[in-house]
């Protein structure tokens, strides 16, 4: 696959290397197949450095592009999930963390019109989980 083509892939589909200019590993300076604007590439090089190769987590993380923390979160993810946890999860929370069923169906089952700052009040109440009222909102729309 030559270059260009390549870089659109890896751009369209988000896998593209934050910081591809700070890959200084020997492999990706040579080109061709080692490319440093591949992002899941350049984080499977910086792992097999540091166990195959014997880098130190230091050296092989900063040739990479990567932070020492960065270098050891890749590590747990890889060992964790293999090839594929070297891709990048959504970050942030994936939802809030104190709403329950029980809590949802409560809010749904509220009369129209009733504000998420009441609701959310009575939520305290009732269940002793203290909400915003935006969070309320949103989960009273349809």
């Amino acid at each position: 696959m030559n270059e260009p083509p390549r870089l659109k892939a890896l751009e369209v589909s988000g896998l593209l290397h934050p910081h591809a200019e700070m890959v200084t590993a020997p492999l990706f300076l040579e080109g061709g197949f080692f490319l440093p604007q591949d992002k899941l590439q350049v984080k499977y090089e910086m792992l097999r450095a540091h166990a195959v190769e014997g880098w130190s987590v230091s050296a092989a993380a900063a040739t990479h592009g990567y932070s020492r923390s960065a270098f050891y979160l890749v590590k747990a993810s890889f060992a964790q999930e293999g090839m594929t946890g070297l891709m990048d999860g959504r970050p942030g929370r994936r939802g809030p963390v104190k709403v329950t069923a029980d809590i949802v169906a409560f809010i749904r089952a509220a009369p129209a019109g009733t504000s998420g700052a009441v609701l959310a009040a009575e939520i305290e109440q009732v269940f002793g989980v203290l909400l915003h009222r935006r969070t309320v909102e949103r989960i009273q729309r349809p």
